[in-house]
């Protein structure tokens, strides 16, 4: 109940996350029919990277301002940096979209939108950063709850973000636990797990048993800026996707190896592969 995004909106982690997230709703929309879109940890939705708590860490500036600056930019980016470039339409970059407002523009009328927040203060920034979209509904309960609060969805598809802030040791459990309650309910949900890359050993008691999950199928994606064998701080990001649409693994695996070395801090590395196999 303590974290609170805003310090490191932005960062190497946001972009990987996002840039993911951008690309499934994209490939979602291939198919006329709607989808539900459903955030378990949503945070506020959008960040003042000028504010008090983004300048404080300044972690941005070696995430999306890394970005911003190139030019030789890969075109499976341009639905998440249009987002970018829409909420500073004067230039510069001052405002960040969190994966809520992703989820606002990024969807379509017929898509439904539902996110969830806990912090009392980051769910009253949430509603009202959302405030007048009739096709998003704002929750303020447990995260941890939402697959068994809204799936199955009515509208036969959907993609469920879990993205917890990682303050308590059984978090990755509980991700797990979290997986399998969604694919139980609805088998065919897309479901997209973001986790930080510190301790390798936990990670991979966590591989181990999402290997051992409901999953049917599951994309692992991995963005490191550090040497992922430095402890103790956040070297990297991954995300891992359950029944992903076709064809994410072969956009990512072109796209990461460019990322790596355009967000790299010290050393920079990525990782495309299937924990569980079609």
């Amino acid at each position: 109940m303590n974290y609170r995004h805003a310090y490191h909106a932005g960062n190497h982690a946001d972009v990987l996350k996002h840039i993911v997230l951008a690309r499934i709703f994209a490939l979602m929309a291939r198919k006329d029919t709607p989808f539900a879109y459903l955030d378990s940890h949503s945070g506020i939705g959008l960040y003042d990277l000028l504010g008090d708590e983004a300048s404080r860490t300044g972690e941005w500036e070696s995430g999306i301002g890394r970005l911003v600056e190139r030019d030789d930019l890969p075109e499976l980016l341009e639905d998440y940096l249009g987002v970018v470039s829409a909420l500073n339409p004067d230039g510069g970059l001052e405002f960040y979209p969190g994966s809520p407002e992703l989820a606002r523009r990024l969807t379509r009328p017929q898509d439904r939108v539902m996110l969830n927040e806990l912090h009392p203060e980051d769910g009253r920034l949430l509603k009202a950063n959302m405030a007048g979209e009739r096709r998003i509904s704002v929750h303020q309960g447990d995260g941890w709850l939402l697959p068994r609060a809204f799936l199955p969805v009515s509208e036969k598809r959907g993609v469920l973000l879990i993205d917890p802030p990682f303050e308590q040791p059984d978090d990755l459990e509980r991700c797990v636990t979290a997986l399998d309650e969604a694919i139980g309910r609805m088998r065919q949900t897309v479901v997209a797990i973001w986790y930080p890359i510190k301790d390798r050993r936990q990670l991979k008691r966590f591989y181990q048993r999402l290997e051992k999950s409901s999953a049917p199928k599951m994309l692992r994606v991995e963005l490191c800026v550090h040497p992922a064998e430095t402890a103790d701080r956040l070297n990297g990001s991954g995300l891992v996707i359950v029944n992903p649409p076709w064809p994410l693994d072969e956009e990512l695996r072109g796209l990461l190896p460019w990322l790596a070395e355009t967000l790299a801090q010290s050393e920079g590395s990525s990782q495309v592969d299937w924990l569980i196999a079609e």
